[in-house]
């Protein structure tokens, strides 16, 4: 009797090994196939209330990351929001108090501007091109779900 048992379970095992091979599968199919629909292509950095007189104060408070890294077609517009109440200087533009300053690129590239919101003054944008259907764009999903993960 306990032989027979053994069978119908492996059965059971290998039924839903293959149904979830199967899932799997599609899963990977659609990440790498269906286009990436953002809600939006904006990418915000809030520059928070009392950043510059921290700053003065001696701390050395990091608002944005040295380097920002945007994909053309997705998230290709870089929006800086000043909360803070002293203007801020990012590259040509001077951000005043309660203002907001969008900057869209069209072309991928690494871009380094001034910033008065880092503390080192300065900051890179990379700008990746779209990636290719395929394993570039599941490589895409999967660096972008991890990133946010962290």
């Amino acid at each position: 009797m306990r032989g027979g048992s053994v069978r119908p379970r492996w059965r059971l095992f290998a039924k839903v090994s293959a149904l979830a091979a199967t899932l799997l599968l599609v899963a990977m199919a659609w990440a790498a196939m269906a286009p990436i629909e953002p809600a939006s292509r904006d990418e915000l950095f809030e520059i928070p209330l009392g950043t510059w007189a921290r700053r003065m104060a001696g701390d050395k408070v990091e608002i944005v990351p040295d380097t920002i890294r945007l994909t053309l077609g997705i998230n290709d517009v870089l929006l800086l929001r000043n909360l803070d109440d002293v203007p801020q200087v990012f590259g040509p533009a001077l951000i005043m108090p309660g203002q907001s300053f969008r900057l869209p690129f069209e072309v991928a590239s690494t871009y380094s501007f001034a910033c008065t919101a880092h503390a080192k003054g300065a900051m890179n944008v990379i700008v990746d091109p779209a990636p290719a259907r395929g394993w570039p764009t599941m490589r895409w999903r999967a660096r972008h779900w991890l990133q946010r993960g962290s």
